[in-house]
């Protein structure tokens, strides 16, 4: 593999409301790749050694390369370890970087455990054209379905190994280093994040589980793992989300060090990357399917209110409504697909804007002495000349249809696509949904 004989990049800053982002853009490549580092990450330090240098040049040669520090990471705006940020907060910085580099659609590189950022990225196929998930992990704890997860108790370990040795030369590295390398690194991880909000981080990722979303991820994957790590680089973790993504590809790289894919056979994975993303370009001309999240509104019992009112009032009361909704969905980035009397079909890119969408025009229209009903999924829909449809915009119109006075109603998936972001949910058990196969599990939002 021969570098890329261009200079070092100059660090900018994107803007996700009050948080600045640091970035670096190099290469021009026919495709861009934004890489979201796990461990650690400091975009002006990362050049400093010579073999993370030649990494980045190497993805470099096959694409316009976006490397950003996540929130709480490098040069970006760090966060206190009482404000880690969840998975959702985490991809609108990507898309905020992306935004702030002209990039409509990029393949994403995430490394270890910023994969659940990655994975909740691809519920955005309009935004993320490819998917690279090296050594990913879904879930740290074991489970029945992935028993190479480690213990509760290996993961407290961890967190106190970080606080007592992060940032000094006693912290495990695990690969042969010269001494300027050694020197590099101990500095790299304390510019990188300090311990007690990385200590914070480990234990929010230790109550995240995101197995049930990776079956709805449908853009190109490549998953690459080590056949040699152990504990929580184990490669059956990375066979496993394979498995689960429909048409992923699986690669294994030995190289003696899962934790950092810069060490060790860092050529071999620069390889393999270049060639999965010669073929992004053919595979986005065949996406005819969007996934989204989508939202079904309607004022309970409103013909009784009609007659009720009569129908100057009831006119009068409809406007009010619709504006109310209309300010919402503007609010919380939600797209109004379509309006039936006194019910509304939108659409969001993420299902926690929905729920707060959703649930803020069920509090906000009391004042107008209307009750309102929800209903909301997360799942594949087509595009039908530039609209949604398809049974995903059926499975929620079917959801909202269940709801009661007051109350957001929700599918399993939208539950799972949250997790980590501080919604809480009652079980409403399972339903049959009309013209819908299967039983379906629902939620109320609770709150």
């Amino acid at each position: 593999m021969q570098d890329t004989p261009v200079g070092i990049p100059e660090t900018k800053y994107a803007w996700n409301g009050d948080v600045a982002l640091a970035y670096q853009v190099f290469g021009d490549g026919p495709v861009d790749l934004v890489y979201v580092e796990g461990y650690a990450s400091h975009v002006d330090m990362n050049w400093e050694s010579p073999r993370f240098a030649r990494f980045l040049k190497g993805l470099a040669r096959h694409a316009r390369l976006i490397i950003t520090d996540r929130r709480g990471y490098g040069c970006s705006d760090r966060f206190s370890p009482f404000d880690i940020p969840a998975s959702e907060t985490i991809v609108d910085d990507v898309f905020a970087v992306m935004d702030a580099v002209g990039s409509d659609r990029a393949a994403i590189f995430a490394t270890n455990w910023s994969g659940f950022a990655a994975q909740a990225a691809a519920s955005h196929p309009d935004r993320v054209a490819a998917l690279i998930l090296e050594s990913p992990i879904v879930t740290w704890i074991a489970t029945d379905e992935t028993p190479v997860g480690v213990t509760s108790e290996h993961l407290d370990w961890v967190a106190e190994e970080v606080r007592a040795n992060w940032g000094s030369p006693a912290f495990p590295r695990g690969a042969e280093q010269d001494q300027a390398e050694k020197d590099w690194f101990v500095r790299w991880q304390r510019a990188s994040i300090s311990p007690g909000s990385l200590v914070a981080e480990v234990r929010r990722w230790k109550e995240t589980d995101v197995r049930r979303i990776l079956p709805s991820i449908h853009v190109p994957t490549l998953v690459i793992v080590d056949p040699d790590a152990s504990e929580l680089w184990d490669p059956e973790n990375g066979r496993y989300v394979a498995t689960k993504i429909p048409g992923a590809k699986l690669v294994e790289v030995p190289r003696g060090f899962a934790m950092l894919p810069w060490w060790g056979n860092a050529d071999a994975i620069v390889d393999e990357i270049g060639r999965f993303l010669v073929g992004i370009g053919e595979e986005q001309a065949t996406f005819g399917r969007v996934l989204a999240t989508v939202m079904f509104t309607d004022i309970v019992d409103s013909t009784i209110k009609a007659v009720e009112l009569g129908n100057r009032e009831w006119k009068q009361l409809v406007e009010q409504h619709h504006a109310f909704v209309r300010a919402f969905l503007s609010r919380f980035r939600g797209r109004e697909i379509d309006t039936a009397g006194d019910g509304f079909f939108a659409s969001f890119d993420g299902p926690a804007r929905a729920i707060r969408c959703a649930t803020a025009i069920s509090e906000a229209v009391r004042d107008l002495g209307v009750d309102v009903r929800a209903g909301l999924h997360a799942g594949e829909c087509e595009l039908i000349d530039g609209k949604l449809g398809g049974l995903g915009v059926v499975i929620g119109a079917r959801i909202g249809a269940l709801a009661g006075p007051n109350e957001v109603l929700v599918s399993q998936t939208v539950k799972d696509l949250v997790v980590g972001s501080g919604f809480s949910f009652l079980d409403a058990g399972e339903h049959e949904l009309k013209s819908v196969p299967d039983r379906w599990h629902l939620y109320r939002v609770a709150g």
